[in-house]
Protein backbone atom coordinates (compact mmCIF):
# COMPACT_ATOMS: atom_id res chain seq x y z
CA UNK A 1 0.00 0.00 0.00
CA UNK A 2 1.40 3.39 -1.01
CA UNK A 3 0.25 6.71 0.42
CA UNK A 4 1.58 10.08 1.49
CA UNK A 5 1.42 11.19 5.09
CA UNK A 6 2.66 14.22 6.93
CA UNK A 7 2.63 16.12 10.14
CA UNK A 8 1.18 19.33 8.70
CA UNK A 9 2.98 21.62 11.08
CA UNK A 10 6.18 23.56 10.52
CA UNK A 11 6.46 26.25 7.86
CA UNK A 12 9.94 24.90 7.17
CA UNK A 13 8.52 21.72 5.65
CA UNK A 14 8.96 21.30 1.91
CA UNK A 15 7.86 18.93 -0.83
CA UNK A 16 10.58 16.43 -1.60
CA UNK A 17 10.99 13.75 -4.28
CA UNK A 18 8.24 11.15 -4.37
CA UNK A 19 5.64 13.54 -3.00
CA UNK A 20 6.44 12.97 0.69
CA UNK A 21 6.36 15.96 3.00
CA UNK A 22 9.55 16.15 5.07
CA UNK A 23 10.84 18.69 7.56
CA UNK A 24 14.27 20.23 7.17
CA UNK A 25 15.01 19.32 10.80
CA UNK A 26 14.88 15.72 12.02
CA UNK A 27 11.53 14.86 13.62
CA UNK A 28 11.44 14.13 17.33
CA UNK A 29 10.79 10.63 18.61
CA UNK A 30 7.36 11.85 19.71
CA UNK A 31 6.57 12.88 16.11
CA UNK A 32 7.74 9.50 14.79
CA UNK A 33 5.47 7.72 17.26
CA UNK A 34 2.60 9.95 16.12
CA UNK A 35 3.17 9.10 12.46
CA UNK A 36 3.05 5.37 13.22
CA UNK A 37 -0.64 5.72 14.08
CA UNK A 38 -1.46 7.68 10.91
CA UNK A 39 -2.54 5.09 8.36
CA UNK A 40 -5.25 4.17 5.87
CA UNK A 41 -6.93 0.81 6.26
CA UNK A 42 -8.80 -0.06 3.09
CA UNK A 43 -12.38 -1.17 3.66
CA UNK A 44 -13.56 -1.82 0.14
CA UNK A 45 -17.27 -2.57 -0.34
CA UNK A 46 -18.14 -1.56 3.22
CA UNK A 47 -21.04 0.80 3.85
CA UNK A 48 -20.38 4.34 5.05
CA UNK A 49 -23.12 5.10 7.63
CA UNK A 50 -25.95 7.14 6.14
CA UNK A 51 -27.26 8.50 9.44
CA UNK A 52 -24.20 10.60 10.34
CA UNK A 53 -25.09 14.29 10.68
CA UNK A 54 -23.06 17.33 9.64
CA UNK A 55 -23.58 20.92 8.60
CA UNK A 56 -22.90 22.08 5.06
CA UNK A 57 -21.25 25.35 4.06
CA UNK A 58 -24.57 27.19 4.38
CA UNK A 59 -25.14 25.97 7.93
CA UNK A 60 -27.88 23.54 6.95
CA UNK A 61 -28.03 20.28 8.92
CA UNK A 62 -27.52 17.30 6.58
CA UNK A 63 -27.19 13.53 6.78
CA UNK A 64 -24.64 11.66 4.70
CA UNK A 65 -27.55 9.65 3.38
CA UNK A 66 -28.95 12.83 1.82
CA UNK A 67 -26.19 12.50 -0.80
CA UNK A 68 -26.76 8.81 -1.50
CA UNK A 69 -28.88 7.18 -4.15
CA UNK A 70 -28.08 9.15 -7.29
CA UNK A 71 -24.41 9.51 -8.30
CA UNK A 72 -20.97 8.21 -7.31
CA UNK A 73 -19.23 10.33 -4.68
CA UNK A 74 -15.65 11.46 -4.20
CA UNK A 75 -14.94 11.67 -0.45
CA UNK A 76 -12.18 14.13 0.42
CA UNK A 77 -11.27 14.14 4.14
CA UNK A 78 -9.29 17.20 5.20
CA UNK A 79 -9.35 20.16 7.52
CA UNK A 80 -10.01 23.53 6.01
CA UNK A 81 -7.35 25.53 7.90
CA UNK A 82 -4.55 23.16 6.87
CA UNK A 83 -1.83 25.13 5.13
CA UNK A 84 0.05 22.22 3.66
CA UNK A 85 -0.99 18.70 2.70
CA UNK A 86 -4.76 19.22 2.58
CA UNK A 87 -4.30 22.04 0.11
CA UNK A 88 -2.02 19.87 -2.02
CA UNK A 89 -4.63 17.09 -2.11
CA UNK A 90 -7.42 19.52 -3.02
CA UNK A 91 -5.30 21.18 -5.70
CA UNK A 92 -4.41 17.78 -7.15
CA UNK A 93 -8.05 16.73 -7.16
CA UNK A 94 -9.17 19.94 -8.86
CA UNK A 95 -6.42 19.67 -11.48
CA UNK A 96 -7.46 16.11 -12.33
CA UNK A 97 -11.18 16.91 -12.40
CA UNK A 98 -10.60 19.83 -14.77
CA UNK A 99 -9.22 17.44 -17.38
CA UNK A 100 -12.26 15.14 -17.25
CA UNK A 101 -15.34 15.55 -19.42
CA UNK A 102 -17.39 14.43 -16.42
CA UNK A 103 -18.77 17.35 -14.40
CA UNK A 104 -19.35 17.74 -10.69
CA UNK A 105 -23.12 17.62 -10.05
CA UNK A 106 -23.85 15.98 -13.40
CA UNK A 107 -22.03 12.64 -13.32
CA UNK A 108 -20.79 12.66 -9.70
CA UNK A 109 -20.65 14.63 -6.45
CA UNK A 110 -17.83 15.57 -4.07
CA UNK A 111 -17.95 15.62 -0.28
CA UNK A 112 -15.12 17.55 1.34
CA UNK A 113 -15.46 16.82 5.05
CA UNK A 114 -13.41 18.40 7.83
CA UNK A 115 -12.12 15.93 10.42
CA UNK A 116 -11.36 18.82 12.81
CA UNK A 117 -14.49 19.24 14.98
CA UNK A 118 -13.39 22.78 15.91
CA UNK A 119 -13.85 24.08 12.37
CA UNK A 120 -16.86 26.21 11.52
CA UNK A 121 -19.46 26.67 8.82
CA UNK A 122 -17.75 29.91 7.82
CA UNK A 123 -14.47 28.09 7.23
CA UNK A 124 -16.30 25.55 5.08
CA UNK A 125 -17.91 28.34 3.05
CA UNK A 126 -14.55 30.05 2.47
CA UNK A 127 -12.96 26.78 1.40
CA UNK A 128 -15.80 26.04 -1.01
CA UNK A 129 -15.53 29.48 -2.58
CA UNK A 130 -11.78 29.22 -3.21
CA UNK A 131 -12.02 25.64 -4.47
CA UNK A 132 -14.83 26.31 -6.93
CA UNK A 133 -13.02 29.37 -8.24
CA UNK A 134 -10.21 27.05 -9.32
CA UNK A 135 -12.53 24.33 -10.66
CA UNK A 136 -14.63 26.92 -12.51
CA UNK A 137 -17.44 24.87 -14.04
CA UNK A 138 -21.10 25.80 -14.18
CA UNK A 139 -23.34 24.06 -11.68
CA UNK A 140 -20.52 22.67 -9.55
CA UNK A 141 -21.69 24.58 -6.47
CA UNK A 142 -24.73 22.29 -6.26
CA UNK A 143 -22.62 19.12 -6.32
CA UNK A 144 -19.50 19.93 -4.29
CA UNK A 145 -20.33 20.04 -0.59
CA UNK A 146 -18.13 21.17 2.32
CA UNK A 147 -19.14 19.70 5.65
CA UNK A 148 -18.26 20.20 9.32
CA UNK A 149 -19.40 18.10 12.26
CA UNK A 150 -18.95 17.23 15.90
CA UNK A 151 -16.31 14.83 17.15
CA UNK A 152 -18.63 11.81 17.42
CA UNK A 153 -19.87 12.00 13.81
CA UNK A 154 -16.41 12.83 12.47
CA UNK A 155 -14.79 9.88 14.25
CA UNK A 156 -17.50 7.49 13.10
CA UNK A 157 -17.03 8.61 9.48
CA UNK A 158 -13.24 8.43 9.49
CA UNK A 159 -13.24 5.01 11.18
CA UNK A 160 -15.77 3.66 8.69
CA UNK A 161 -13.41 4.43 5.78
CA UNK A 162 -10.23 3.43 7.63
CA UNK A 163 -8.79 6.96 7.73
CA UNK A 164 -6.75 7.60 10.89
CA UNK A 165 -5.22 10.88 12.00
CA UNK A 166 -3.81 12.41 15.19
CA UNK A 167 -3.55 15.87 16.67
CA UNK A 168 -0.09 17.13 17.56
CA UNK A 169 -0.48 19.54 20.50
CA UNK A 170 3.08 20.83 20.13
CA UNK A 171 2.49 22.18 16.64
CA UNK A 172 -1.28 22.63 16.91
CA UNK A 173 -1.71 20.72 13.64
CA UNK A 174 -2.97 17.32 12.51
CA UNK A 175 -0.95 14.36 11.30
CA UNK A 176 -2.84 12.60 8.54
CA UNK A 177 -2.51 10.65 5.31
CA UNK A 178 -3.19 11.94 1.81
CA UNK A 179 -5.92 10.11 -0.07
CA UNK A 180 -9.38 10.36 -1.54
CA UNK A 181 -12.06 7.67 -1.60
CA UNK A 182 -14.74 6.87 -4.16
CA UNK A 183 -18.18 5.78 -2.96
CA UNK A 184 -20.95 4.12 -4.92
CA UNK A 185 -24.29 5.96 -5.15
CA UNK A 186 -25.43 3.79 -2.21
CA UNK A 187 -22.50 4.95 -0.07
CA UNK A 188 -20.28 1.85 -0.26
CA UNK A 189 -16.51 2.27 -0.52
CA UNK A 190 -15.41 1.54 -4.08
CA UNK A 191 -11.84 2.81 -4.52
CA UNK A 192 -8.95 4.53 -2.69
CA UNK A 193 -6.53 6.83 -4.50
CA UNK A 194 -3.37 7.89 -2.65
CA UNK A 195 -1.11 10.92 -2.76
CA UNK A 196 -1.57 14.52 -3.85
CA UNK A 197 -1.87 13.93 -7.61
CA UNK A 198 -4.52 11.74 -9.20
CA UNK A 199 -4.13 10.41 -12.73
CA UNK A 200 -7.20 11.47 -14.75
CA UNK A 201 -7.40 7.99 -16.32
CA UNK A 202 -7.53 6.35 -12.87
CA UNK A 203 -10.08 8.83 -11.57
CA UNK A 204 -12.31 8.45 -14.62
CA UNK A 205 -12.24 4.65 -14.52
CA UNK A 206 -12.84 4.73 -10.78
CA UNK A 207 -15.89 6.95 -11.17
CA UNK A 208 -17.28 4.68 -13.88
CA UNK A 209 -16.85 1.62 -11.68
CA UNK A 210 -18.27 3.42 -8.63
CA UNK A 211 -21.29 4.40 -10.71
CA UNK A 212 -21.74 0.69 -11.50
CA UNK A 213 -21.04 1.45 -15.17
CA UNK A 214 -23.95 3.89 -15.46
CA UNK A 215 -21.70 6.63 -16.82
CA UNK A 216 -18.98 6.57 -19.45
CA UNK A 217 -18.71 5.51 -23.09
CA UNK A 218 -18.09 2.29 -25.00
CA UNK A 219 -14.40 3.21 -25.08
CA UNK A 220 -14.42 3.45 -21.28
CA UNK A 221 -15.92 -0.04 -21.06
CA UNK A 222 -13.10 -1.35 -23.26
CA UNK A 223 -10.52 0.36 -21.04
CA UNK A 224 -12.10 -1.18 -17.94
CA UNK A 225 -11.71 -4.58 -19.61
CA UNK A 226 -8.02 -3.91 -20.18
CA UNK A 227 -7.23 -2.09 -16.92
CA UNK A 228 -7.99 -3.33 -13.42
CA UNK A 229 -7.72 -1.52 -10.09
CA UNK A 230 -4.85 -2.59 -7.84
CA UNK A 231 -5.77 -1.90 -4.18
CA UNK A 232 -2.12 -2.10 -3.13
CA UNK A 233 -1.09 0.85 -5.29
CA UNK A 234 -4.43 2.64 -5.62
CA UNK A 235 -3.97 2.73 -9.41
CA UNK A 236 -5.27 1.03 -12.54
CA UNK A 237 -2.83 -1.23 -14.32
CA UNK A 238 -3.00 -3.08 -17.63
CA UNK A 239 -4.15 -6.69 -17.53
CA UNK A 240 -1.90 -8.19 -20.20
CA UNK A 241 -4.04 -11.26 -20.86
CA UNK A 242 -7.13 -9.12 -21.42
CA UNK A 243 -5.18 -6.77 -23.68
CA UNK A 244 -3.95 -9.75 -25.71
CA UNK A 245 -7.46 -11.22 -25.93
CA UNK A 246 -8.84 -7.89 -27.11
CA UNK A 247 -6.03 -7.45 -29.63
CA UNK A 248 -6.68 -10.98 -30.90
CA UNK A 249 -10.39 -10.32 -31.25
CA UNK A 250 -9.72 -7.08 -33.15
CA UNK A 251 -7.29 -8.90 -35.45
CA UNK A 252 -9.88 -11.60 -36.20
CA UNK A 253 -12.50 -8.93 -36.94
CA UNK A 254 -10.15 -7.08 -39.28
CA UNK A 255 -9.22 -10.29 -41.12
CA UNK A 256 -12.87 -11.30 -41.33
CA UNK A 257 -13.83 -7.91 -42.76
CA UNK A 258 -10.97 -8.10 -45.28
CA UNK A 259 -12.01 -11.59 -46.45
CA UNK A 260 -15.65 -10.52 -46.70
CA UNK A 261 -14.74 -7.48 -48.85
CA UNK A 262 -12.53 -9.59 -51.12
CA UNK A 263 -15.32 -12.16 -51.63
CA UNK A 264 -17.76 -9.37 -52.46
CA UNK A 265 -15.36 -7.91 -55.02
CA UNK A 266 -14.72 -11.33 -56.54
CA UNK A 267 -18.45 -12.06 -56.75
CA UNK A 268 -19.10 -8.70 -58.41
CA UNK A 269 -16.28 -9.25 -60.93
CA UNK A 270 -17.57 -12.63 -62.19
CA UNK A 271 -20.77 -11.39 -63.98
CA UNK A 272 -18.79 -8.62 -65.63
CA UNK A 273 -16.22 -11.11 -66.91
CA UNK A 274 -18.99 -13.38 -68.24
CA UNK A 275 -20.56 -10.52 -70.23
CA UNK A 276 -17.22 -9.61 -71.80
CA UNK A 277 -16.65 -13.23 -72.79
Amino acid sequence: MVFVLTLASAASAQMMGGGIMRNTVPPSSQTLETLKTVTIDQRLNEQVPADLTFRDESGRAVRLGDYYGHKPIILNLQYFQCQMLCGEVTNGLVASLKTLKFDVNKEFEVLSVSFDPRETVEMAADKKKSTLQRYHRDGAEAGWHFLTGDQKNVETLTKSVGFSYQFDPKSGQWAHAAAIMLLTPEGKISRYFYGVEFAPKDLRLGLIEASQNKIGTVVDKVLLYCYHYNPETGKYGAVIMNVMRLAGAVTVLILGAFIFIMFRRDAAARPAAARIG
